[in-house]
């Protein structure tokens, strides 16, 4: 048997890119990127006879030996978000975030510090999560610099000066999928954060996929340093407002907030992780609004995501002051991926 026969594929990986024929070209390139990813760092799988590695949305991740160090190979489908992934873990070199130990561009291949894959902050007490999430924030939270790694991202204003044109034609495609008063509850936010955010002189390199399952613990090894107990992974990195990163942790764990009053516990929520995080909670409000309502017009575009446009359309008009009639109680509301 081969190396890399003895690594399966998650059947939701490959149920996810089997779906056209790029990603199937690319699920058959993984033994192979695999295999040289091995070579090339001169590694060793370190996985369970008959186990599975573990993945995420878009790609694979592998526990490996390198000189008998524990280690992740990651590689990832050639999107967006992953060809400049190994920038920003560059920029942060280990603090708030998973150190990144080696990268290969062309393969969008990396080898990272092993985390505890198995515990995240999905099953933490939201008092304790608020205050790991809060501490991340801040580190991750650094100003640029000069270093080249800088200049690979996207800014969050020009982000929400795309948004201002796509939101309403997406809108209009859709058939009108919400009230016109929530769209445009999105647009002045995308106008008027955006052209803040470009000459408020408060840029930091933003983690914009900051929730609770993308904050893993640390090994044994690694609680035993001087290192913090959890760490970041996958940050789909922006410059910008910090603010925008805490869009996440209010559309996920909806089912913690009380059965009472879910919608004033929102707003709690939102208030209390920007305060852990020496964030302004009202720019954080302002910008989850957008962020929720282009994700709304997402879901609304592809089937089967019914459950996922009313747990964004029951965030984003909770925000904005009015929460919409018509919509599943909160804690019916699916947690993100359950519906798909």
């Amino acid at each position: 048997m081969t190396l890399h026969a003895m690594i399966p594929i998650p059947g939701d990986l490959h149920a996810r890119y089997n779906r056209d024929s790029v990603g199937r070209d690319w699920l058959a390139s993984l033994p192979g990127l695999i295999s040289a990813a091995l070579d090339r760092w001169q590694l060793s799988v370190d996985l369970a006879p008959g186990a599975e590695p573990w993945n995420g949305h878009g790609a694979l991740v592998v526990p490996v030996l390198r000189s008998g160090a524990p280690a992740a190979l990651k590689v990832a489908f050639p999107h967006e978000e992953a060809l400049v992934e190994r920038h920003a873990l560059a920029l942060w070199n280990g603090r708030g975030a998973v150190r990144l130990l080696a990268s290969d561009d062309g393969s969008c291949s990396m080898l990272l510090e092993r985390l505890d894959a198995s515990c995240w902050l999905q099953d933490v007490p939201l008092d304790e999560a608020r205050d790991v999430w809060g501490s991340i924030m801040r580190e991750l939270s650094i100003p640029p610099d000069d270093r080249l790694e800088w200049r690979a991202f996207d800014h969050v204003a020009a982000t929400a000066e795309r948004w201002s044109d796509e939101l309403p034609a997406e809108w209009e495609r859709l058939d009108r999928p919400f009230p016109r008063w929530l769209l445009e509850a999105a647009l002045e936010v995308c106008q008027t954060r955006g052209a803040v955010g470009r000459r408020s002189g408060t840029d930091v390199l933003v983690h914009t996929d900051l929730h609770f399952m993308n904050i893993l613990a640390t090994t044994t090894a690694e609680r035993q340093s001087l290192r913090r107990d959890y760490l970041a992974i996958d940050p789909q990195p922006q410059i910008g407002e910090a603010e925008f990163a805490v869009a996440p942790i209010l559309w996920n764990r909806i089912h913690d907030l009380p059965r009472t009053g879910p919608e004033a516990g929102l707003l709690e929520r939102c208030q209390d992780f920007s305060h852990a995080a020496g964030l302004d909670p009202e720019v954080a409000r302002q910008w989850s609004i957008a962020r929720e309502v282009q994700n709304a017009l997402w879901y609304a575009a592809k089937p089967g995501h019914g459950g996922d446009l009313a747990r964004s359309l029951w965030v984003a008009s909770t925000l904005a002051g009015s929460t919409l009639a018509g919509l599943p109680p909160a804690h019916d509301l699916p947690d993100p991926g359950e519906a798909a």
